[in-house]
């Protein structure tokens, strides 16, 4: 397999820089110093769980551990663990740990605080380029362009217009579309109504962010993908049950990402996510981030808790 061409080759790279600024950039991102290697965050998006978004803590931590490595070093992998609840009332304290810098790999340990204890761990590792003629990749799914598929927002529009969907879900989607979260997302071949009884525990979605953030470090563009990562990510191994179950509880329990190639997270790519395997008041599930090359950017994996009631049969909605 040929080397992965530069993404701006490919998806044209010439947006205007007078284009708004991804807020994700100016903003969620955008941390604090407030001593060596000590960092505030503050947050952006809240979900109507009122629990801090996990992607946020993601994107945040490794923008955190970026900044105590080289300029000629960038992520090649991060495995973190959320072992408390985010309280989206008070900042985020990020204090990273220079494990150890190489002379080709350097570590980093990353430790979010709130009320003075740990809500999250990571570990990120980072890597100077070293090309190696040893190099494959799966092949992408053959799916529409993001230029032929609906919005989120006309998604669910269509939904919402069919006389046939039960109350339960219309009010759920009426709240998924009150949210204003910083990323685009274009559903791929979005089941109907009558399907929703016959899903399989996978799902497609071209995603970027809002806004322009440009060719710039590929270092943020790293993060803002570690934002968007999380998001929908562990609701795929719902998807076969939740006609018949309601969410009462459901939280990550961990993250870990690879990043393959380079790539710009304000161009549309490719969401791939699935679940092979639920259980034991857990779900698991991977994801692949593609290029519209079809060059495969970034791998995700995540398992998370699942706790869910029976609808109840006897209610009008």
């Amino acid at each position: 397999m040929s080397p992965p061409q530069d993404p701006e080759d490919e998806q044209g790279g010439g947006d205007p820089p007078g284009d708004l600024r991804s807020v994700l950039v100016t903003s969620v991102l955008n941390l604090e110093p407030l001593d060596e290697d000590l960092f505030r965050g503050t947050h952006y998006w809240v979900p109507s769980t009122e629990r801090l978004f996990g992607g946020q803590i993601v994107g945040q931590a490794l923008v955190a551990a970026a900044k105590s490595v080289s300029e000629d070093v960038h992520v090649h992998s991060l495995h973190c663990y959320f072992v408390r609840t985010g309280d989206p009332k008070v900042p985020v304290l990020y204090q990273v740990e220079r494990t150890r810098t190489g002379a080709s790999f350097s570590v980093r340990f990353v430790k979010a605080v709130q009320h003075g204890r740990p809500i999250f761990i990571c570990q990120a590792s980072f890597q100077k380029a070293q090309p190696s003629p040893v190099q494959h990749q799966f092949s992408m799914p053959a799916v529409p362009p993001p230029e032929e598929v609906v919005g989120r927002e006309d998604f669910i529009g269509q939904f919402l217009r069919d006389p046939e969907l039960q109350e339960r879900y219309r009010v759920g989607l009426n709240r998924i579309a009150a949210q204003e979260v910083p990323i685009e997302i274009k559903v791929v071949n979005p089941s109907t109504p009558s399907q929703l009884k016959k899903m399989e525990p996978k799902q497609m979605f071209w995603v970027r962010a809002r806004g322009y953030i440009g060719e710039g470090d590929m270092k943020m563009h790293c993060c803002v993908a570690a934002y968007i990562s999380d998001f929908a990510f562990l609701g795929t191994a719902m998807l076969p049950h939740h006609w018949k179950y309601k969410v009462g509880f459901m939280v990550s329990l961990d993250h870990s990402m690879w990043f393959h190639a380079p790539f710009r997270a304000d161009h549309w790519m490719l969401y791939e996510c699935e679940s092979p395997w639920a259980g034991g008041s857990r779900g698991l599930v991977h994801g692949r981030l593609w290029r519209q090359d079809g060059v495969l950017a970034v791998s995700c994996a995540q398992e998370g808790v699942i706790r869910v009631k029976p609808w109840d049969s006897t209610s009008k909605l």
